[in-house]
């Protein structure tokens, strides 16, 4: 488990700062048609959505409402890689409190929590929203 703590942990920094160096470079929404129309760029956002889906297929059967189910959707969507390792080192820091093992992890169902996906999705909304400033207002 301590593997996953660190490889989590190293997803979720690692994310962060190329999210951070991206948005110091140029906005959001300031990718170039050339970009934008290119086929691997749409093959690869396409593989990663796709991606982020069927992991929120387990975090859906892992969650117990559908509130936290739609918002960890939303979350994972808006934020990605760095929702997946969020996601994973909760799970991995309760199975520490819950002393489950790391079957617990994969295959114990939880009350479902909305708290934590709702301010997470509030947070990706204000970001996408600052980004599509220079966008929007051009």
């Amino acid at each position: 488990m301590s593997a996953l703590r660190l490889w989590f942990s190293f997803v979720l920094l690692a994310m962060l700062g190329v999210i951070g160096w991206a948005s110091s470079r140029c906005a959001l929404f300031d990718i170039p048609r050339e970009v934008l129309t290119h086929p691997w760029f749409i093959a690869t956002l396409l593989d990663a959505y796709f991606a982020f889906i069927a992991f929120w297929v387990w975090v859906a059967w892992k969650e117990g409402t559908i509130a936290a189910r739609v918002l960890w959707l939303t979350t994972l969507l808006l934020w990605g890689n760095p929702a997946v390792a969020g996601y994973m080192l909760l799970e991995l820091a309760r199975v520490k409190r819950d002393q489950g093992g790391l079957d617990a992890v994969f295959t114990v169902r939880r009350p479902g929590r909305a708290r934590l996906p709702a301010i997470l999705t509030l947070l990706g909304i204000a970001v996408y929203a600052l980004g599509a400033k220079s966008f929007l207002f051009a």
